[in-house]
């Protein structure tokens, strides 16, 4: 056999790896900062917890650490090109865990300090980064004291403050057999190998795997052959076939619609890792039972981009209106078409949910506010309940007052679908008609006397201001249409005269077109387009400004102008004036140890903290009473996801917003 001379490749032990070899593992100059944040330590936590549990034939593979060695005896080294991010986060979890025994279990305490330092000098590290925040590394792994003006603010700090908290010492024997099980193949370089092109062929090679095709390696990763056939066969084919092209956009209108969260798909596999968390284990039992709805629900989603062909024409004809808005909606709607599949919901209020979803949207587009970051409140209020959905929605949806001032002053928006549904006719085969044209000549006329040339410039300008409103729109049929163009309006009345659509057909009653004609027809048009989206439930809350605390954005790190994300906070009715997550934290905390303790207890015990009987590692703290302490030292994702989570053990999520300043919608 014919083997490599300059590249070794061998599979191994990862904790073996660490602790059989008495080199110094660096990382080199060029390498980029550390960068894991709590997130990626978090599934890497869950993935030593589920290895543990497994027999032992199951092990945990983390992919390949490449590198280059040099020297010999004390001053060997392995310069690490590729798997410092991964080597770093297993060093920071083993130096949490060998903290938290050391002084109830010296034995494992001792296992785990042969992976952290030399055997021959305990102060040494065996990993040392760049030589930048080497010493801020080895300050956190070998839990020394802050240095004179230092403050506790690394990725190294707060990754290692999370595993400590995650970590009871009754469970550390079951992180520490976890941790045995990681395998990764080990690439070492002889002195020939060009280390630059042997790492981008490792990173670079091929079009990186997208969401849905992790998620479907996830799926069948770990099943039998046979098994693996039954699945791919009856589930994920017919998924394929019924999502096509759509297949990445499903998956994340899915999860939203399942976990009534907004599932991020920027930076990076959001989808994958939501798809994880939502099913961190899929015994085969258990996956076809979940892959039987989600074949369901990819046939539903079927019917959302081809609405043709639901069998009940007059859902199928509001499906087609909702589609005019693209698939922000879909998570609602496809879990509203599914129950009424399964008769859950009946067809009555299935048409009533898809009108409903429409005057949401043509409302808050016709007053210019947002439609983003919506339909994870609507799922959560649907869960709910028919009535807290309608409370949801009318919460949100524009008053009718505002309504009559967007369309007597700005453009009407999807105007062809709303001029159609205020005809009540339908608009494909017919042409959007200006009665005033955009770009009128010298001799267009309104009123058969005066000519667009004699007229002052105020003149001019307040028609053109009016030009995209409702009440200088109509819809032509196509022949007409071209018969009209450019043509004043007294020679267009007898077009209109002819035309099939009434709204049109009407305004050959109309004896001269200005700005007063245009006015008092969308006054009319608008009366008709409040009652063709009729705005549910009660009086106008108009807190269209305010997100949710559940919506609000988690951001990786602490990203530039953090400090001033918020312009404020409602909480519970009360208004405060807090402006980054920081300050929020603390305070939704103490304010809970007051108001309701329990839930604060029950969430920190269920995920380990952020609140702490005893202050056991260096860092930020803030005592909450003389025996409890809350742990500060955590990053904004983190944050945010305690905030989140601890207000809705509480019970008060519904009740506290946040106000986006301009720097945080630009965030």
């Amino acid at each position: 056999m014919v083997t490599a001379t300059n590249v070794d490749a061998t599979a191994v032990n990862t904790i073996g790896w660490l602790s059989a070899a008495d080199w110094t593992i660096v990382v080199p100059v060029y390498q980029r900062q550390y960068r894991w944040d709590i997130g990626g330590c978090e599934q890497l936590l869950a993935d030593i917890r589920a290895v543990a549990d497994l027999d032992d034939r199951h092990m945990h593979f983390i992919g390949s650490i490449l590198s280059s060695a040099s020297g010999d005896g004390e001053g060997a080294e392995l310069v690490l090109i590729d798997g410092q991010q991964r080597t770093t986060t297993l060093m920071l979890l083993v130096a949490a865990l060998h903290h938290t025994v050391r002084e109830t279990d010296p034995e494992l305490a001792d296992q785990l300090q042969r992976v952290l330092v030399h055997s021959h000098d305990a102060s040494r590290t065996k990993l040392r980064p760049h030589r930048a925040w080497a010493g801020v590394f080895e300050r956190v792994v070998l839990d020394l004291p802050l240095a004179p003006g230092e403050h506790r603010d690394s990725r190294f700090d707060d990754n290692y403050a999370f595993f400590r908290s995650q970590i009871r010492a009754e469970e550390a024997p079951r992180i520490w057999r976890g941790l045995q099980k990681l395998e990764h193949v080990a690439i070492t370089l002889g002195a020939g190998a060009n280390a630059q092109q042997i790492f981008e062929s490792l990173n670079s090679t091929g079009e990186p795997l997208r969401d849905h095709e992790l998620i479907h390696n996830y799926v069948l990763m770990g099943l039998t052959h046979a098994e693996q056939r039954e699945v791919e066969g009856e589930f994920w084919q017919p998924i394929e076939t019924d999502t096509g092209d759509a297949i990445a956009d499903f998956w994340r209108q899915y999860l939203v619609m399942r976990t009534g969260r907004e599932v991020a798909v920027v930076g990076g596999r959001g989808v994958y890792d939501a798809f994880r968390h939502e099913f961190p284990r899929l015994e085969f039992a258990d996956l076809i039972a979940h892959a039987a709805e989600w074949r369901a629900l990819a046939r539903v989603y079927r019917v959302l981009l081809r609405p043709q062909e639901a069998p009940d024409a007059e859902i199928a004809g509001h499906l087609g209106h909702l589609s005019t808005f693209g698939s922000t909606m879909y998570p609602l709607a496809m879990r509203a078409y599914r129950d009424h599949e399964t008769g859950e919901l009946s067809r009555e209020r299935l048409i009533e949910t898809l009108e409903m979803i429409q005057t949401l949207l043509m409302r808050r587009s016709v007053v210019g506010i947002g439609t983003q970051r919506l339909v994870a409140r609507l799922c959560r209020a649907r869960e709910a309940g028919w009535d807290t959905l309608v409370a949801a929605i009318s919460r949100i949806t524009p008053s009718d007052e505002r309504i009559a001032v967007a369309l007597k002053y700005t453009e009407l928006p999807h105007a062809r679908y709303a001029l159609g549904r205020i005809a009540g006719v339908d608009p494909a085969g017919l042409e959007l008609e200006h009665v005033f044209p955009l770009a009128p000549g010298d001799g267009w006329t309104g009123d058969g006397a005066r000519t667009w040339a004699s007229y002052s410039e105020d003149e001019q300008n307040s028609h053109r201001a009016l030009a995209q409103t409702i009440g200088n729109l109509t819809l032509l049929e196509e022949g007409l249409a071209i018969a009209a163009f450019d043509r004043s309006f007294p020679e267009k009345r007898e077009l209109y005269a002819r035309s099939a659509v009434g709204i049109t057909a009407d305004l050959a009653d109309v004896a001269a077109w200005g700005t007063a004609a245009v006015a008092e027809r969308s006054r009319r048009l608008t009366d008709r387009f409040v009652r063709v989206w009729r705005r549910p439930g009660g009086p106008a809350i108009d807190d269209d400004g305010l997100t949710p605390i559940l919506d609000a954005v988690r951001r990786r790190g602490w990203p530039a102008g953090w400090h001033r994300e918020w312009s404020y906070v409602e909480y519970c009715g009360e208004h405060w004036e807090v402006s980054d997550v920081k300050y929020l934290f603390n305070r939704v905390f103490k304010r809970l140890w007051a108001d309701a303790r329990e839930a604060v207890v029950s969430y920190s015990a269920r995920r380990g903290g952020p609140v702490y009987t005893a202050q056991s590692w260096n860092g930020q703290w803030d005592r909450l009473d003389d025996q409890h302490s809350l742990y500060m030292g955590w990053d904004s994702s983190y944050m945010l996801s305690a905030v989140q989570g601890v207000l809705e053990e509480a019970g008060l999520a519904p009740e506290v917003f946040v106000k986006y300043s301009y720097i945080g919608e630009a965030m």
